[in-house]
């Protein structure tokens, strides 16, 4: 596979790593850039295993909650300029409460107007996440939504069990901060748990880390690796000495959601 100076500016960007570093992992990986990146981490050039690509799109994302319904719709464009109108916004909400009330599916009832604001706004316009939370009766349903200039960038729902509404709140305001993947580490599917040890034990040993050692080595650096990604493993953003799961005390993270431009 043959690769451009554009893929290498990309993995530049992806991974934090030096220009002739990225060239040799796209060389070395026949030019595919997820091989590359991991490739770059196993060798201890990635600047930072945390980084991800993230597309670089504007848009808004538009947040709704309905009684024992939350919806999040994200709207995007080419322009942060078209993100910040007020037709632009106006449809991001529609879009919202049209899916708290019948469901994801019903975004395409609004396909029509999508396409004529296309045409009114020259831009390429399209519809990103959507999400849908119906809490069960009894459960809390709580949300936080970023805004910046004037518009929805990064939005949360989550339902708990057991739970007040701040304290559902100060979960939802978390999850903004801390982005998880996973509820929990037993959501996390067995074969990225497998990928992550794989890629842990070969960083352990570019290392020069004791053969003896490495089992213990590398199951610390997975505990590390859930603390990334399951939400009740991580630290809590407003006191890192305690977990999530610590946080919440009795009470039950049942689901949650975030969508996020960028």
């Amino acid at each position: 596979m043959s690769f451009t100076a554009q893929d290498v500016k990309a993995l530049r960007e992806s991974s934090g790593a030096g220009m002739m570093d990225c060239k040799k992992a796209l060389q070395e990986t026949d030019g595919d850039i997820e091989a590359a990146k991991k490739w770059l981490r196993e060798k201890g050039l990635a600047a930072s295993a945390k980084r991800e690509d993230r597309e670089a799109s504007q848009g808004v994302v538009s947040l709704v909650i309905d009684g024992n319904v939350g919806a999040i719709v994200e709207l995007k464009s080419e322009t942060d300029f078209v993100a910040g109108s007020d037709q632009f916004k106006a449809e991001a909400d529609a879009l919202a409460h049209l899916v708290a009330a019948k469901g994801v599916d019903a975004v395409s009832e609004r396909a029509a107007d999508l396409e004529e604001l296309k045409v009114t706004l020259k831009e390429n316009i399209g519809l990103g996440e959507v999400r849908r939370i119906e809490a069960a009766e009894g459960n809390v349903l709580e949300s936080y939504q970023h805004i910046q200039g004037g518009r929805g960038v990064n939005a949360v729902l989550v339902e708990m069990q057991g739970a007040t509404p701040e304290l559902a709140h100060d979960v939802a305001v978390h999850i903004a901060f801390a982005r998880p993947k996973y509820l929990s580490r037993d959501d996390v599917p067995a074969e990225v748990v497998d990928a992550e040890r794989a890629t842990l034990e070969t960083i352990s040993r570019n290392e020069g880390k004791p053969e003896a050692a490495l089992p213990k080595i590398i199951e610390g650096r997975l505990n590390g690796f859930f603390k990334e990604v399951a939400l009740l493993d991580q630290p809590y953003a407003k006191d890192d000495k305690q977990s999530v799961a610590q946080f919440i005390g009795g009470a039950v993270i049942v689901d949650f959601a975030q969508v996020e431009i960028g």
